[in-house]
């Protein structure tokens, strides 16, 4: 028995759309989430052409011609979009007749290489029991006809198994959501042997030992502290109607654990240090889990995933724009403050789950805009942009 995707129905009018564009091939991205019982499939995004292409409207024919650094670092920035419980579930071709037989390897090789690429910049590993199937779709842009299978990314060796590909209307317009405000304070010692200040390396190992400490954490979901096996909306009323996108939300409370107990033996270690970093802030952090009797360690898993991603991402932000205006070689660490990106929601037509982005304080909205057009394909009001947080250094 293979898995079944449950697929939101516009999906297949977009894909349907990309189909008549004449081009040999289209490539994109599907985001979900996985369940033990089911996954949802509730956005398709297709690979944005690169400039050049736009410019002199270059159309490659050949799959071999398929640009696969291109397409994961679509995927890196894309899953940079998402909130907790959302992934980068799987690729899509549409391809026409004649390139039809190749889509498959084509489909196999970006799996593997997204996954690969998303991996090595997380900070969570994937838990024994989670789904590591990940959807290949091919559409025939002639007969239309849609082919789904999976590869299980944590096998190499990995061959394709059948999926069912079912189209469900308002898959996710009463989802629910989590929501919770993380205050941090994260010291980072900087060893004098580092060289040249490896600020970007030594901040992903901060964050690590951080994101450890989020793992352990105690989540009190509306107050109460909840067993990992019970249904999130046990004892909760259920919102009537499932047409109207409609969240319901619980407010989460982190409790991270001051000091390990006396069973852990603590070894102190004495390093020579020149300098360190301090983050300090207040995050917001949010999550979504599907309506289909959605146990506690979904929900609390999802929004560990995303307090871990949200700090790693605004660092990883910060660190590409400081390359990017003041290069690579900067000498001079003297005392500086530096202001994270803040954190912004933007609404998804017929859903009631939210899409992320990242903004510094002298970016314009029209620019923001802009990253949604040209990452996940989706037009945004400016009144629709939500931003969810102070600014915090």
């Amino acid at each position: 028995m293979g898995r079944t995707y449950f697929v939101e129905e516009a999906i297949g009018q977009y894909l349907s759309d990309l189909s008549t564009q004449l081009k040999p091939y289209v490539t994109g991205l599907l985001i979900g989430q996985c369940s033990l019982q089911r996954d949802y499939i509730i956005r398709a995004v297709r690979t944005p052409p690169k400039e050049e292409q736009k410019e002199d409207n270059i159309i490659p024919s050949k799959l071999a011609s398929i640009d696969e650094e291109w397409i994961t670092t679509h995927a890196s920035q894309v899953s940079r979009m998402l909130p907790g419980g959302l992934l980068v579930l799987g690729v899509f071709i549409i391809a026409t007749p004649e390139l039809s037989k190749d889509s498959q390897n084509a489909l196999r090789k970006l799996i593997f290489s997204v996954e690969k690429s998303l991996t090595k910049r997380r900070l969570w590993k994937l838990a024994e029991e989670e789904v590591s199937d990940r959807a290949a779709l091919q559409i025939c842009s002639a007969t239309k006809k849609v082919v789904c299978r999976t590869y299980d990314v944590q096998d190499p060796k990995s061959s394709a198994k059948p999926a069912d590909w079912k189209y469900q209307s308002a898959l996710s317009a009463s989802w629910l959501g989590l929501d919770c405000t993380v205050n941090v304070n994260i010291h980072i010692p900087l060893l004098a042997t580092s060289p040249n200040h490896d600020l970007e390396k030594n901040t992903k190992n901060g964050l690590n030992r951080w994101s450890k400490q989020i793992e352990n954490s105690v989540f009190l979901i509306n107050g109460q502290i909840k067993d990992d096996d019970t249904e999130l909306l046990e004892g909760q009323k259920k919102l009537r109607g499932n047409t109207q996108s409609s969240t319901q939300f619980s407010d989460v409370k982190v409790l991270t654990q001051l000091s390990q107990g006396s069973s852990h033996r603590s070894t102190a270690t004495v390093q020579v240090c020149s300098a360190s970093i301090n983050l300090k802030g207040a995050v917001k952090c949010r999550a979504y889990v599907h309506n289909n009797k959605p146990k506690v360690k979904e929900a609390v898993q999802a929004l560990k995933r995303d307090i871990i991603n949200t700090l790693s991402d605004r660092c990883e932000i910060l660190f590409e724009d400081l390359i990017i205006n003041e290069g690579p070689h900067r000498k001079n660490f003297e005392r500086e403050y530096h202001v994270l990106p803040q954190r912004l929601f933007v609404p998804v037509a017929g859903s009631s789950v939210m899409l992320s982005d990242y903004k510094f304080g002298d970016e314009a909205t029209g620019e923001i805009q802009e990253r949604f057009v040209e990452m996940l394909d989706q037009s945004v009001q400016a009144e629709d942009i939500h931003i969810a947080e102070e600014i915090n250094t």
